[in-house]
């Protein structure tokens, strides 16, 4: 009687340790969790892959939101626009927050804030200057030096497009983010300024003209401004309810790490000479395999960094060509012409290599400097070495032993035979000869040396 008591008793507690698992899995799935992504420094190809596979991971963890922080100067067209349709198509809305202080949300930022179904920014930080950078750059400094009729001034230096599709690419941006901005019920006039004139804004001057939705100290003062706030995503209006959600932060990953690396312009540039001199070095020395395979690698690597990077492909043509006259230089001397001729081309196929003035998406000039000046060292080199050997008297050959002097090995008048250099050698003489006498060697012909007596009175 007491054991069926026990395993009663037994059983009621596992029951109840079941059910109130069960009542804390059901609390902790209402509660849900927002996924938190982070944005710092210029947007590239290993970020749009990093926020994509964010925004994915939040769906497939079934978060309640998406809270993308950022600070960026700007970034490549491709890499913005791959973001931006991530964010279009999202089911979980997703809140950009410019944060922490002092950020910025330049150039690719602005469009990523007006995509956004919630666009915020923290205290001191700004964002504008959208114009795409190859067209419109920087705006001319006034010479006055102040700060009045701003709005004359902005206009004043706003970027003049010159030709065609200078005028189609402002147009095209101008557009594009006028779409973004009439989706989201934003300041459609101010985001086109932004693009014609690069303007730009504050935090709280973006609230009052309706380019931004709220300005928010830190994270919590955000979750707690969007508690309650209506918004529309997939064509639904729904009501954010931001308490007792988790905030779990999304890090990028060794690929994403793996991936920035990779598609870093200087480095990319490091694997495309490593590369090429890899496979020139293996092609002149068949059989090293280990320059083959290691160059092989690299220009794969290069070529698929260059794949994702706005690449000039005559720059990268004018590299290939500046390398291939450098290496010929050292097998074809020619006195410099051909390695003089490969730097210049070297030099100015690097620097407009990349087909971007977007920052943190060009090659450091002083890295096309140090292997400019490492391979000028080595044409110098060669050349110096070429032209001394040349002044050098001949040491081997055939020419080295007309004016050397022989030892007669036998008596002869007309043919026999001398020493001279460890060897002995056919002679022919027109003076009659004595063993052991001196004689010169005047000419080769075949095998056979013409020599006369030596009137110097020595072997060398």
């Amino acid at each position: 009687m007491n054991s069926v008591r026990n395993v009663t008793l037994a059983f009621l507690i596992s029951a109840a340790m079941v059910l109130v698992a069960g009542l804390a899995i059901s609390a902790a799935d209402n509660s849900g969790e927002i996924t938190l992504l982070t944005i710092d420094g210029a947007i590239g190809p290993a970020t749009s892959d990093y926020v994509l596979r964010g925004l994915e991971e939040a769906e497939n963890h079934g978060a309640r939101l998406i809270v993308l922080t950022m600070d960026t100067p700007g970034g490549l067209d491709s890499a913005m626009r791959d973001i931006i349709k991530g964010i279009l198509s999202s089911s979980i809305p997703v809140v950009t927050y410019v944060s922490p202080s002092g950020s910025r949300a330049a150039s690719a930022g602005t469009y990523i804030l007006y995509a956004s179904h919630v666009a915020a920014m923290a205290p001191a930080t700004n964002l504008g200057a959208a114009t795409p950078v190859q067209i419109g750059g920087s705006p001319k400094p006034s010479d006055k030096g102040d700060s009045e009729d701003n709005d004359d001034e902005e206009s004043s230096s706003a970027p003049e497009p010159s030709t065609a599709m200078e005028r189609k690419a402002i147009n095209d941006a101008v557009a594009y983010i006028r779409g973004l901005a009439e989706m989201r019920g934003r300041n459609a006039d101010w985001a086109e300024d932004a693009v014609r004139s690069a303007v730009s804004l504050s935090a709280q001057e973006a609230v009052e003209l309706n380019v931004v939705d709220i300005v928010a100290s830190d994270l919590g003062d955000l979750l707690e401004k969007l508690n309650g706030r209506e918004i529309e995503i997939t064509g639904n209006k729904i009501t954010l309810d931001t308490e007792g959600l988790v905030v779990e932060r999304y890090d990028p990953d060794w690929r994403t790490r793996l991936l920035e690396t990779l598609t870093n312009p200087s480095v990319a540039y490091l694997l495309m000479l490593i590369g090429i001199y890899g496979l020139m070095f293996e092609g002149y020395n068949p059989g090293a395999i280990v320059p083959g395979v290691v160059g092989a690698i690299c220009l794969l690597l290069a070529l698929y960094a260059f794949q994702v990077l706005s690449v000039n492909y005559a720059g990268l043509g004018l590299i290939l060509l500046g390398v291939v006259l450098m290496v010929t230089e050292i097998f074809v001397p020619s006195f410099g012409a051909l390695g003089i001729g490969g730097i210049i081309a070297f030099v100015i196929g690097s620097i407009i290599l990349i087909d971007t003035d977007v920052p943190g998406f060009g090659i450091d000039r002083t890295l096309i400097g140090t292997m400019a000046l490492a391979g000028g060292g080595l044409i110098m080199a060669i050349v110096w070495f070429a032209v001394r050997s040349r002044q050098m008297p001949v040491v081997t050959g055939r020419q080295e032993l007309v004016g050397a002097i022989a030892e007669a090995v036998s008596d002869f008048d007309g043919k026999g035979t001398v020493f001279v250099h460890g060897e002995n050698w056919t002679a022919s003489s027109a003076h009659a000869i004595r063993s052991g006498d001196s004689v010169k060697i005047t000419a080769v012909k075949g095998l056979q040396l013409e020599v006369e007596p030596d009137t110097g009175g020595g072997i060398t």
